[in-house]
């Protein structure tokens, strides 16, 4: 392997890696997808609260009228005070209308609930709705942000890339495609010098027919790490 050559890949490859991190890790790039994210789910979350909304409104509703006909039966013991003064036993009746009376009691409770949970989610979906209007305008601007970014970083990329082009020519290819493969791994950096008989990035000792090529000048993978390996 050309070492030397490699090395001067390396170094021209380190900064298109750089430049690519820088892209990834950008306010534009990270402005843009979080717009593009919330956009994408909005509409999904509206839906479910709109529906929610009319789920506990349907409920609440049921609860009104559940309500009135208990109510309504409490008219068949208003006649009660002049069952007791007929001398009939009325503590049958009076347990009746104390178990109706919690019961309404109760049903009243829930109808109060269901009603703050309808504005409760009325008001989130507005609250939301609101927001999707927002961000949509925000998209917009972060959408063009980002593509001057991305066209500006581009052309320092094919900068690099071309000059890569041009060192690779001195690369044995089957060797390029192993510093490539191992570029796709997330390996870098790729050729690394041996120091005191171990790979300077994981601290693996060379077997001895490794120190012997290395010793000889050639580059060699590491057993451990499989990064290029060569003698300082």
């Amino acid at each position: 392997m050309a070492q030397e050559q490699l090395l001067k890949y390396q170094q021209e490859d380190s900064k298109l890696l750089d430049l690519e991190r820088e892209a990834a890790n950008s306010e534009e790039r990270k402005n843009f997808t979080q717009a593009k994210a919330f956009l994408t789910k909005a509409p999904e979350k509206l839906e479910a609260l709109e529906a929610k909304a009319v789920e506990l409104s349907r409920l609440a509703e049921q609860l009104s009228k559940q309500y009135s006909e208990i109510s309504d039966t409490l008219k068949d013991f208003e006649s009660i005070d002049e069952l007791a003064l007929g001398g009939t036993e009325i503590s049958f009746y009076k347990k009746n209308v104390l178990q109706i009376t919690e019961r309404l009691k109760s049903i009243r409770a829930e109808i109060s609930s269901l009603t703050k949970a309808v504005k409760d989610a009325d008001e989130e979906y507005k609250a939301l709705k609101k927001k999707t209007i927002s961000m949509q305008k925000q998209y917009a601007e972060y959408s063009e942000t980002y593509k001057n970014y991305k066209e500006t970083k581009l052309k320092e990329m094919e900068a690099v890339k071309a000059e890569l082009a041009k060192l690779a020519k001195g690369i044995d290819p089957a060797v390029m495609q192993k510093y490539q493969a191992k570029r796709s791994e997330r390996i870098f950096p790729i050729l690394c010098a041996v120091k005191d008989g171990r790979c300077s990035k994981c601290g693996t000792e060379l077997s001895l027919s490794g120190k012997e090529k290395i010793s000889s000048g050639d580059v060699i993978e590491c057993d451990n790490c499989h990064r290029f390996l060569f003698k300082d």
